[in-house]
């Protein structure tokens, strides 16, 4: 009998007290041992995206969520979300179509941001757009255009949410003249203590939405505390300069049970 947790995607393969069996895209051609184990098993861990489907509509558990993989990288879905559950959050709309143009400036005054609304993290394919020009070159794209009001800020708050706890939290400042605070960007991280309304907000908002394992990136704008987006392929550099061993932690969480 096998007591050692079940896990399918390779992000802890290297540790034995976790049993990955790896991605195969046909169940069959999983072994039939593997297919016991895979099917008996109380919860998979990293099912990936293609089974975490399979494993919601057969009741079965997994860690990250089904939901938490059916929003991940798609701005559109997260900001309809929140709208519905009325969760603080910058106005923002997705226009598609001949008229985006007209549209948009219908309905915002530069400057706002604009991103690509699917596919994109680390920062890369979100633009600040100032004037006609800058709206015509992120226009020519050809996917849906994703509008979102613009705060100045120079700081936001990136808290981490694995299982049903903030693990790490933090300020990401960004650097100046820069209007992105994402690491990857360039921005700095800093360990001092978050508002106790952020953190609140992040796991109100992780808790409703079914996500088990997300970054959430909140600003603070006139005393007010807004949901930005929902990260679930987050960077670990804050792990790291945490001094915490990520995949480890990780391990332990699986371990005890707490993930």
């Amino acid at each position: 009998m096998n007591n050692q947790p079940v896990a399918l995607g390779a992000k802890l393969k290297q540790y034995s007290k976790i049993l990955t069996l790896g991605f195969k895209p046909n169940f069959k051609d999983y072994s039939s041992q593997e297919k016991r184990l895979i099917l008996s098993a109380k919860k998979i861990y990293y099912p990936t995206a293609f089974y975490a489907d399979l494993f919601n509509a057969m009741g079965k558990k997994t860690f990250p969520s089904f939901h938490t993989y059916k929003f991940a990288l798609d701005k559109i879905k997260q900001t309809a979300i929140f709208n519905m559950l009325g969760i603080p959050h910058p106005d923002t709309r997705v226009f598609y179509g001949n008229k985006q143009k007209l549209d948009i400036l219908n309905f915002f005054n530069f400057p706002f941001i604009a991103k690509k609304p699917r596919g994109s993290a680390k920062g890369n394919d979100v633009y600040l757009i100032e004037n006609n020009e800058d709206l015509a070159c992120y226009l020519s794209n050809k996917y849906p255009a994703y509008i979102q009001e613009y705060f100045p800020i120079a700081q936001d708050m990136r808290i981490i949410i694995i299982g049903k706890k903030i693990r790490l939290a933090y300020f990401r400042i960004a650097k100046p003249n820069n209007f992105k605070t994402n690491i990857s960007q360039g921005g700095t991280i800093s360990f001092k203590p978050l508002p106790h309304k952020a953190l609140d907000l992040a796991l109100n908002t992780a808790s409703r939405c079914g996500w088990d394992d997300v970054g959430i990136d909140i600003i603070e704008h006139k005393q007010k505390f807004y949901v930005l987006e929902a990260n679930m392929r987050y960077g670990t550099k804050g792990f790291k300069k945490a001094g915490i061993n990520y995949k480890e932690m990780l391990v332990n969480l699986i371990i005890k049970d707490k993930i």
